[in-house]
């Protein structure tokens, strides 16, 4: 039961820094200018949950493969890199910024399916497989996919009360050093490990 704690608290605690600033934080903000809100939560939940059980799912094969202590220096470099990620920014694009503003039919549908298009690929997913390599499947998925939503729904709440001015920097300079530091962490593990 402690492992699954730990698990879901860590991705819990990863993917709601990782979203952070991320594009389906102005997806969500956008879809929530056009639908309800509970809708809008309802189709982040739902793809959100799909993308991140794949997403476990391959983590969670490569960590009963590979040793731990080479787990930990590609988890490392991982963070790393997703800190680096986070302070390049993720910004919305023209394309699917029109897409969520034209969004017609179920708002479920269609602000679920643009979420797991938007979601294949980007640092959350990669974030999740590299949790699962070192945790739970069970909960990590959990951690992940509750972070995320509650990162989102964060965005969609905190947007509308301050008139969509985040402190975008900020967001981003503490996204990033959190990254870092577990990348410097999970470095260091390897090292041991390794030894």
């Amino acid at each position: 039961m402690e492992g699954f704690l730990v698990a879901t608290a860590v991705s819990f605690a990863v993917i709601f820094v990782a979203e952070l600033g991320d594009k389906s934080q102005l997806m969500a903000l956008t879809f929530a200018t056009r639908f309800k809100t509970l809708p809008v939560l309802i189709g982040i939940t739902v793809a959100t949950a799909v993308v991140h059980l794949v997403s476990v799912g391959i983590g969670y094969g490569l960590g009963a493969t590979l040793p731990t202590g080479w787990i930990n220096l590609i988890a490392a470099l991982a963070f790393l890199a997703f800190g680096a990620w986070t302070l390049r920014g993720d910004k919305l694009t023209d394309d699917e910024k029109t897409k969520a503003e034209r969004s017609t039919g179920s708002a479920i549908l269609a602000v679920g399916g643009a979420f797991f298009l938007a979601e294949l690929g980007d640092k959350t997913m990669l974030a999740t497989i590299t949790l699962a390599t070192q945790y739970g499947w069970f909960g990590t998925w959990l951690g992940s996919t509750v972070g995320m939503v509650a990162a989102d729904a964060l965005a969609i709440v905190v947007g509308r009360m301050l008139g969509r001015h985040l402190p975008e920097k900020a967001i981003k300079y503490g996204a990033a050093a959190l990254f870092a530091i577990f990348g410097i962490w999970l470095l260091i593990e390897a090292i041991i490990e390794l030894r």
